[in-house]
């Protein structure tokens, strides 16, 4: 009886869920357990995960990409810091060499930053978009949603008393503000496990994001299972949920009024996606790229049910979440990335492979982590942004423009008046801003449109800088290039001699300087068009997230992996192969979309542009004896 009882409860034991320390990454009990349930921090400081298997397909919480060690790859998991970090008494912003405070942050960024629009000759807007929507994938909308929505009152006498609130002061000398009242824009601390309740206080804060920290989509697929069961998959034909709004695809929408688009224009804008996670109600950018790869989930499941008719759905599913994902990264690393960081620079320092095949780079000593640094020097892109978002039709003949700041959390704006359209055709057409010192009026001076009077995104960025605890400039510089900066005139051949001597007029010591701060006066990279501690900074994070994912796309000993035929074919993935798939309007298109249209990459019809053949991916027990033989017409594409 005893031995019955032993086999009935490892049988039981294997296929039940551990709770883990979300932090640590240990295995907690029930009573710790319960103490989070009693404190309401279990969301956030605890991972259930049912045990893992070697061969099951990515999870869409991310755990068990690391075997060794489960709960990394997953949600609410801490990030790594390239630098240790430094902060002053009660982990408030470090103080410069000599004690005093740094600079204002915004007093920083007027002198730094100039205001205007200088359309890019190079880049599209579409390149901001796809950049900014890579880097929601691995960041959340709760520090935004905190101040804007939980407390947007730091620059109210309510502010002054709770700690949570760090609003950015304006001086009365303010270039722009000097003719005004406004004195302060409002901000509070970023979310950490201590501020919700996971670690004690007294020790250095560690942010705590919702996203998973792999480039997964989980923009689109969520970061929770029971969210893309409940709110994503139709199950059907390995489909997503889906509505039909004036002849357009989108996500399912909120049935109730209970949702995070709070810009809504009512009772016209009602759309906001119930979708397994809220980020795509954010930035515009965002907002369109999650509606086209929730599109492409199902175009691409769609195309492997005509070639597989007997798959069940949840094969379909998880190939079709794995082809839609694949494509993402392929886009992002072999397609926008070269063309801003430099192709070369991108092969030698092994973020990119030179070939079309393989790739077997997986390391599980590598841990699956994000460096905080990384989501936060992706914060330069600001610069890149234009404020005001130009409306084309189907033909290119310009239509309006509207300003960028008043999309935010507004996505009932796309689904009337055909401005998702005209939005989508002005993403290749239209210009981001051009890479220079200068800013947006709209991102320095409004930010989040209505949501508050003024807001400053780029002294945000400067102000986060010192909240993260990053170290000053002249440290990453060291770290990035072993270059060693003791003084001002170290800096000449890195940034102008001007901007150092501004610089020098705003900071008391150069190893002084925030490293946002730098990072907008450098001279660009050899071969790319951005910062050389932004690269640095960037390719670290590349190479970790290809060698730490035991799915990475590229590997042909991952679990379900691709054929080389099937990485062939999604070798020819572009962004716009994808909108020609899945965009309204879009027939025709510049073949390199992220770079405008001109000599060498004219405006072509989608017929003209190569699409991936999902045959591929044919299973040929879905063909028993020799239909396959007897009907080749099967074959085409």
């Amino acid at each position: 009886m005893l031995k019955i009882l032993l086999i009935f409860c490892c049988i039981y034991c294997v296929n039940c869920a551990l709770y883990y320390d979300s932090y640590y990454g240990k295995t907690i009990t029930r009573e710790e357990l319960k103490r989070h349930d009693k404190a309401n921090t279990t969301f956030w400081c605890v991972n259930e995960i049912e045990p893992c298997d070697p061969n099951e397909w990515r999870r869409v919480d991310g755990s068990c990409n690391n075997l060794k060690n489960p709960t990394r790859g997953a949600t609410h998991t801490p990030f790594y810091r390239v630098l240790p970090p430094i902060y002053a008494k009660d982990f408030e912003p470090r103080k410069s060499k000599s004690g005093n405070d740094l600079p204002l942050a915004r007093h920083l960024r007027t002198h730094l930053l100039s205001e205007g629009r200088v359309p890019s000759q190079i880049f599209t807007q579409l390149a901001v978009n796809d950049l900014v929507f890579m880097s929601a994938d691995i960041v959340s909308l709760h520090d935004t949603v905190n101040y804007i929505v939980w407390k947007p009152y730091c620059c109210a006498p309510k502010g002054k008393t709770d700690r949570v609130c760090v609003p950015n002061k304006i001086p009365d000398d303010d270039p722009v503000h000097r003719f005004s009242d406004i004195r302060c824009l409002n901000m509070t601390r970023p979310e950490s496990f201590q501020s919700i309740g996971c670690i004690k206080n007294g020790t250095t804060p560690e942010r705590i994001v919702s996203s998973t920290p792999l480039l997964d989509l989980s923009v689109i697929y969520g970061n929770v299972l029971k969210g893309l069961l409940e709110r994503g998959r139709l199950f059907e034909g390995g489909l997503l949920k889906f509505e039909v709004s004036n002849g357009r695809i989108f996500p399912p929408s909120y049935k109730t009024q209970a949702h995070v688009c709070f810009l809504n224009e009512r009772p016209r804008e009602t759309r906001c996606h119930n979708m397994p996670e809220d980020g795509a109600n954010t930035l515009a950018g965002i907002n369109i790229m999650a509606i086209w790869f929730w599109r492409l989930h199902n175009f691409i499941a769609r195309q492997l049910a005509r070639v597989n008719p007997c798959w069940d759905d949840d094969r379909l599913f998880y190939t079709a979440r794995d082809i839609n994902i694949a494509i993402s990264l392929q886009i992002y690393y072999y397609e926008l990335l070269p063309i801003m960081l430099g192709r070369q620079n991108l092969i030698r320092d092994g973020v990119i492979s030179p070939s079309p095949g393989f790739r077997n780079i997986y390391n599980p000593d590598i841990i699956p982590q994000v460096s905080l640094e990384y989501p936060f020097v992706l914060r330069w892109v600001h610069t890149m942004q234009e404020g005001e978002l130009k409306m084309y039709d189907k033909h290119g003949y310009y239509l309006k423009k509207y300003p960028i700041v008043n999309l935010t959390l507004r996505t009932g704006f796309l689904d009337v008046d055909d401005n998702l359209d005209y939005l989508t055709q002005g993403t290749f057409r239209q210009g981001s801003a051009n890479i220079d010192y200068i800013v947006d009026p709209d991102i320095a001076e409004i930010g989040l449109g209505p949501h508050q009077r003024a807001s400053d995104l780029t002294t945000n960025d400067v102000s986060k800088n010192r909240y993260f605890g990053f170290q000053p400039y002249v440290k990453y510089r060291q770290f990035c290039f072993g270059h060693t900066v003791k003084t001002w005139d170290d800096l000449i051949g890195i940034i102008d001699r001007e901007r150092i001597e501004v610089l020098r007029d705003l900071y008391e010591n150069v190893e002084d300087v925030d490293l946002i701060a730098a990072i907008w006066v450098e001279k660009p990279i050899k071969g790319g068009f951005v910062p050389p501690t932004f690269y640095c900074l960037v390719v670290e994070q590349l190479v970790r997230n290809a060698v730490s994912d035991r799915h990475w796309y590229e590997s042909s000993e991952r679990p379900n992996a691709f054929n080389i035929e099937q990485l062939l074919e999604i070798r020819k993935a572009t962004i716009a192969r994808l909108l020609c798939d899945v965009a309204d309007t879009v027939t025709e298109i510049q073949p390199h979309a992220f770079l405008k249209a001109g000599p060498g990459n004219e405006m072509c019809s989608c017929k003209h542009i190569p699409s991936i053949n999902f045959w591929a991916w044919r299973d040929n027990s879905c063909y028993p004896g020799d239909v396959w033989k007897q009907n080749p017409n099967l074959r085409e594409h």
